[in-house]
């Protein structure tokens, strides 16, 4: 391998800049060049619609990786620059300014974009959110006397009504599904989520579509099929995200809800990578089942493990999937896919906070979700999260009872370690 070339990292989000960590510490000696199409370093994103809009003081971004680190480690990184086309056959990177990298292996972890709406007007009133920049344009627009209307009952649509309904602005979510959380998130733990907002004073409107949007330099008006007019200060946008696939796609890597990638996340060109957001891959423990993971955690071990595989390790990618979200007082978890059609067992934890654990056909668990204020679930989920990877089948009583989850697990003093040294770190 010659030591100009290296391996490229298109995307310096978390994913891209947890491989670049590792692929150091792997003892990978070679050119690393990591490349972003903003002008900050490595941030994580879960603080901006939390931290970012709450915070007193000016926000920082939370950065993964500084420049003191990206010196120390020899670490290249591009600021402000895209890629345009991947030269497959010279193994070449093609940036927007006209730049060529040559590379040896290559990782494409550009994540997702906003979901935009169709024939929206042009408006500085008009927020998405998935970038740092995104966040500060829109806390500089949030105040106490204001109307927030929010367009998406999804984590983060939720996440922004609570951070704003905290500020003291008047807030109303619209989400056209019947209710809120559909994708993913069982129907009781829905429910108290809506409950826990419309305590705090939120309007939720759920079922109902938006039919126009109006806008000019005071105001948003907000058209809905139900026959109503909401006229807000700014409007928030939260109705998913798409898959980052141009660049593959033009280049003729395969996709299928996002760049398809195998279990060692592998494209389908040789020595080209994907991982996180963008691309989507088989899970061992759901048969197999093709998913892309919208989620942090999913970023995290994604990158690391292509760092190991692009170093030659060949690891399949078999980490238990989990979601969290905090929204006021309350912290929501999910490990594992909870779908319908599960068996659900009940889990009452005191003061609100309860777990469903989620069971197939076979009585396997493998999925726990969760919700209540601050750390009531934590440690149930994940216990939860060990049992799942173990494809432990539960006695169903001792999920309803408060029988310790600990006592389920295969070699349990072990495990029991485990988790001992994560709640140390957490």
């Amino acid at each position: 391998m010659s030591s100009d070339t290296g391996i490229i990292i298109v995307g310096a989000g978390e994913c891209g800049a947890r491989a670049a960590l590792s692929l150091r510490e792997n003892g990978y000696r070679q050119a690393i060049t990591l490349i972003g199409d903003e002008v900050h370093l490595p941030y994580e994103r879960p603080p901006l619609s939390k931290q970012v809009l709450l915070d007193e003081a000016t926000p920082q971004a939370s950065a993964v990786l500084s420049d003191i680190m990206l010196g120390e480690r020899a670490i290249r990184h591009i600021i402000g620059a895209s890629a345009s086309d991947i030269d497959i056959v010279g193994k070449q990177l093609v940036l927007s300014d006209g730049r060529a990298l040559p590379y040896d292996k290559l990782l494409l972890t550009t994540g997702a974009a906003p979901r935009r709406l169709s024939n929206a007007p042009t408006s500085g009133r008009i927020f998405y959110l998935r970038t740092f920049d995104d966040a500060l344009a829109l806390r500089s627009r949030l105040r106490a006397d204001m109307h927030v209307a929010v367009l998406g009952g999804g984590f983060i649509g939720l996440e922004v009504a609570a951070s704003a309904r905290s500020r003291g602005a008047k807030v109303t979510v619209i989400e056209s599904q019947e209710r809120i959380l559909k994708r993913g998130v069982p129907e009781p733990i829905a429910e108290t989520m809506t409950a826990l907002h419309r305590r705090n004073g939120v309007v939720v409107k759920c079922g109902v579509t938006v039919l126009g949007l109006e806008a000019d330099e005071q105001r948003v008006a907000i058209f809905l099929s139900e026959g109503d007019m909401i006229s807000a200060d700014v409007l928030v946008v939260g109705i998913g995200a798409q898959p980052r696939i141009e660049l593959a796609a033009q280049a003729g890597i395969a996709v299928d809800n996002g760049i398809a990638v195998n279990e060692r996340l592998e494209t389908s060109v040789t020595d080209i990578y994907a991982a996180g957001d963008r691309c989507s891959f088989p899970h061992p423990l759901y048969g197999g089942r093709r998913l892309r993971l919208e989620a942090w955690r999913n970023a995290q071990d994604q990158g690391i493990l292509a760092a190991a595989n692009l170093t030659g390790a060949a690891r399949s990618y078999q980490a238990v999937p989990y979601f969290w979200s905090d929204q006021y007082d309350h912290t929501l978890q999910i490990a594992g896919l909870a779908d319908e059609g599960q068996m659900v067992v009940r889990r009452d934890l005191g003061d609100g906070a309860f777990i469903l654990f989620h069971l197939d056909g076979e009585r396997r668990l493998v999925a726990a979700s969760g919700v209540g204020p601050g750390n009531k679930i934590a440690r149930d989920i994940k216990l939860s999260e060990m049992l799942i990877a173990k494809r432990v089948i539960p006695p169903i009583e001792a999920l309803a009872a408060s029988v310790n989850l600990k006592s389920l697990l295969p070699n349990a003093a072990q495990e029991i370690a485990v988790l001992s040294i994560h709640e140390q770190t957490t």
